[in-house]
């Protein structure tokens, strides 16, 4: 099934289009949040902690490889929106060869550099050990990774945003199932937990790349298709890599915050892992929403709606905004008993701590919904590189203030707190002035 973003009702078309996208992270994250929850329950506080800090090193490097799909996503879907169908299908080829090739240098790489990315997330000596053996597994399952989000980006660029959430949930549901089987039934420690991951990521990819393969073959790849082609080559790297670049500074600047929040010790780290999971979970549904907004845009401009463009951009502004306000008010309102989900009543020290950061991150997810969106705009537009530019104001603001205030001992954890929203304020400022001088100059949207 494909679906023409080009036509139809805007707000309408936006939100079917969205609404696997979002289902599917939503079980995603539900996946992620069982993981922590098998793992905090069954093998305690430290297997917590090292699996909470494996999250943002395997977040970063997942985000290389999703950025990679999504800018090529992006192509597509500007293709398939100018009824470009041979130029489509010759994209995929060559992308799924550029991307191919990235993804089995950075799998080595990660698998011979372990011990000094140990090193810089700051990881304590207590779970060193135990950090590495969940991670070493974890990278073994970067090729399936890629496979699923390449077909998957190709999928949603055509309108499909149904059989990728299909392929995902069968994911989830064998993740979970595996988990509680190599961790709760067999004492196979954190190591199970790594297996249960890539088995499942495994099962999805071969999935997903078998379904496109049969049953879409209009934008499959033909063999005359994979033939070198210059100026096709560097459209799709210019696509790619810049958002590639987007994704994995954004994910970057978080493994930094993660390497900081590691110094304050496993109490901490705890914390910060079943909190991180709880924001996770709760904004998910507008970056889905700013993800889908993007392949929106994409086709429309692909296909000259300038006009179509516009109204959208409204209604985006409107749907994400209402929604961060009703997600903000339940995470503020109920922290205490979202954290006491992952950790037992009596572990009050890390309650505390996860409550805290929650209430500050929680009150401010308009900012993240925009920047969200302001996102998904450029790269629809063909501007990868002013949304790598606000994810450098962004995540370089949060940095910067995280570890000059985190020393001051009058402010300590909540300096690191405080500087995530600070650094999602700044960079929608900078978006939508961005924006307001294209109109003011008559740009081309």
């Amino acid at each position: 099934m494909t679906r023409d973003l080009t036509k139809g009702n805007v707000t309408g078309s936006m939100l079917r289009f969205a609404a696997p996208m979002i289902a599917g992270n939503l079980l995603q994250q539900f996946y992620n949040v069982a993981d922590t929850l098998i793992v905090g329950r069954f093998l305690g506080p430290d297997a917590l902690a090292a699996v909470g800090s494996s999250y943002a090193m395997m977040v970063f490097l997942t985000s290389i490889l999703l950025g990679l799909c999504m800018g090529s996503g992006v192509l597509f879907s500007m293709l398939f929106g100018a009824k470009r169908e041979e130029e489509l299908r010759r994209s995929s080829a060559l992308s799924f060869l550029f991307i191919g090739i990235l993804t089995i240098v950075l799998e080595a790489l990660s698998l011979l550099l372990l011990e000094p990315l140990l090193a810089l997330m700051q990881i304590p000596g207590d779970i060193w050990t135990m950090t590495g053996d969940y991670l070493r597994i974890i990278f073994f399952g970067m090729i399936f990774t890629f496979l699923y989000n390449y077909f998957a980006s190709l999928l949603r660029a055509i309108g499909n945003s149904a059989i990728p959430l299909i392929f995902l949930a069968v994911s989830a549901v064998i993740n979970i199932f595996l988990d509680l089987l190599w961790v709760a039934v067999f004492p196979l420690g954190v190591q199970g937990a790594a297996l249960a991951t890539i088995t499942a990521q495994c099962i999805s990819a071969l999935g997903i790349a078998w379904y496109t393969l049969k049953k879409v073959p209009a934008i499959c790849p033909r063999r005359q298709d994979f033939r070198p082609d210059r100026v096709l080559v560097w459209r799709i790297a210019h696509y790619s890599l810049l958002t590639c670049v987007q994704q994995s500074v954004m994910n970057f600047g978080i493994l930094m915050v993660q390497g900081l929040v590691n110094s304050f010790g496993v109490p901490v780290m705890a914390a910060f892992a079943a909190a991180v999971k709880i924001d996770s979970f709760a904004y998910m549904p507008v970056q889905d929403f700013g993800n889908a907004f993007s392949t929106f845009i994409a086709q429309n401009h692909g296909a000259g709606q300038q006009e179509r463009i516009r109204r959208g951009i409204r209604s985006a502004v409107i749907i994400a905004v209402i929604f961060c306000i009703v997600i903000s008010l339940g995470v503020c309102l109920f922290g205490r008993e979202l954290m006491m989900l992952f950790i037992e009543p009596q572990e009050t020290e890390i309650i505390s701590i996860g409550v805290e950061y929650l209430r500050i991150e929680g009150a401010c997810y308009c900012g993240i919904g925009c920047l969200f969106l302001l996102y998904g705009l450029y790269r629809g537009l063909g501007k990868p590189g002013i949304s790598v530019v606000l994810t450098v104001i962004s995540l370089g603001t949060r940095v910067a203030l995280a570890y000059c205030l985190a020393p001051i001992p009058s402010i300590g954890l909540s300096g690191i707190w405080w500087s995530v929203p600070i650094g999602w304020f700044l960079a929608d400022a900078a978006g939508f002035l961005y924006y307001a001088w294209l109109h003011r100059q008559k740009v081309r949207i």
